[in-house]
């Protein structure tokens, strides 16, 4: 058997036969992958794929990306710390120096950085008990069609009845509100106002509002810098700490490396993950401004924040973010999506479709029954990778790697639309 050539013998039965019943993206990928490269991947059988999923916004940078690869390879063979805990180590420390140089000091944001856990759930429920134990109170705000985890904490400030219903205990000491658009923005700045302003509206006082600013699980909803900049002032003027999940949305996927900074808000404490660790290696931050930091050492813990081969790729990954240019390139393959998503809603009415998101962050919400669904599985069979999201599995939604470029756009892009037209065509 040899792996690296896909000259394997292992195939789906494997996966089936050995593995539990709670898999889900082996079946949506009926396939075996055996390599992958900058936005693409193939199969045993060597097909190849465009990836339009990223491991669910994971690989920002790639698959391989060839300089991360290169130091890690290096940091291996040399015998540099692998696993340390919150030990001192200089992989970790590097990574400390530089997020601090590039992306704190620029913009002007006072955080401490926590490694909780490796993985976004991790962060959030870091987030949620940092927020708790600041403000002595228990309640959580949350909004409509919020996703923030699997955790029994982050699945209770999370909308889906599916994913809550997994939980198999009440999940208490939260309270959900209307998310931008799902009234009106100024509605729901409103009831949010009046319930937190009126004693006897049942709602305790929250020790904090978390929000995503596109909602990706969620159905790609992007809020407006205006309902953005509204909750931040409710946040200030009943003394609640605002919490921006930035697990999906960060690192880039918006055009900016945080995605509230278009809004001009500043957060009280940011949650980070995915991309974050650049190379899919698993890594995560909780930041907090300063004056929260009241933590007893220890009080949050996790055995694995001290991934630095995730440190030594997340330092790398800081590059891409010296200058503007790699924000521009961002920004020109999202107004490529918007172009391509604009046109799908007006050239196939059947889909009684409408656009969703922002940056490299994008969607089609369609109002028929199970065809997003039906639209990714031909696509998968074309070779394209695309995943649907919204409470219905109602969006098909573009999360390719930032590193794309318009060739590898254009090509999911036909692909895509093919596979609108089949889908069509067997409906009809």
């Amino acid at each position: 058997m040899n792996t690296a050539t896909g000259n394997s013998t292992v195939n789906m039965d494997v996966f089936e036969q050995y593995e539990s019943e709670v898999r889900s993206y082996s079946r949506s990928f009926p396939t075996v992958f055996t390599k992958s490269k900058g936005y693409k991947l193939w199969d045993t059988n060597g097909k190849e794929y465009v990836d339009f999923f990223a491991g669910a916004g994971t690989l920002n940078y790639g698959h391989n990306n060839d300089a991360m690869k290169k130091l890690l390879i290096e940091y291996i063979e040399n015998d540099h710390i692998t696993h340390s805990l919150d030990m001192a180590s200089t992989a970790r420390g590097e990574f400390l120096q530089r997020f601090n140089e590039v992306i704190l000091k620029p913009r002007k944001l006072d955080y401490k950085i926590m490694f909780p856990g490796p993985t976004g759930t991790n962060a959030v429920e870091s987030a949620l008990k940092l927020a708790r134990k600041v403000k002595n109170r228990t309640n959580i705000m949350s909004f409509t069609n919020a996703f923030h985890g699997m955790t029994i904490g982050a699945l209770a400030v999370t909308g889906n009845a599916a994913k809550r219903g997994g939980a198999g205990i009440p999940l208490t000491n939260s309270v959900s509100m209307p998310f931008d658009q799902f009234i009106s923005t100024e509605e729901s700045l409103n009831l949010i106002d009046q319930y937190l302003s009126n004693n006897s509206s049942g709602v305790d006082l929250p020790a904090a509002i978390i929000l995503e600013t596109v909602q990706g699980e969620g159905g790609i909803n992007a809020a407006s810098a205006e309902w953005l900049q509204g909750i931040e002032k409710i946040a200030q003027k009943f003394d609640i700490l605002l919490i921006v999940d930035d697990i999906q949305a960060g690192c880039g996927r918006t055009g900016t490396f945080f995605s509230f900074e278009e809004a001009g808000i500043t957060p009280d404490i940011v949650t980070l993950s995915k991309s974050l660790g650049g190379y899919g290696l698993p890594m995560a931050i909780t930041l907090f401004k300063s004056e929260l930091d009241v933590w007893s050492p220890g009080e949050h813990n996790g055995t694995f924040r001290g991934n630095n081969l995730a440190f030594v790729a997340a330092t790398e990954a800081m590059s891409y973010w010296e200058n503007d240019d790699f924000t521009k390139s961002i920004k020109a393959n999202a107004q490529l999506m918007h172009d391509f998503t604009s046109k799908v809603v007006e050239k196939y009415p059947a889909l009684n479709a409408e656009k969703r998101g922002r940056g490299m962050m994008q969607g089609v919400a369609c109002h028929v029954d199970g065809i997003a669904g039906d639209i990714c599985d031909a696509a998968f069979k074309r070779g394209l990778l695309m995943e649907t999201s919204g409470p219905e599995d109602e969006v098909f939604k573009f999360l390719p790697p930032l590193v794309i470029d318009e060739a590898g756009l254009q090509k999911g892009f036909d692909i895509i639309e093919a596979s609108i037209e089949e889908v069509l065509e067997k409906r009809a």
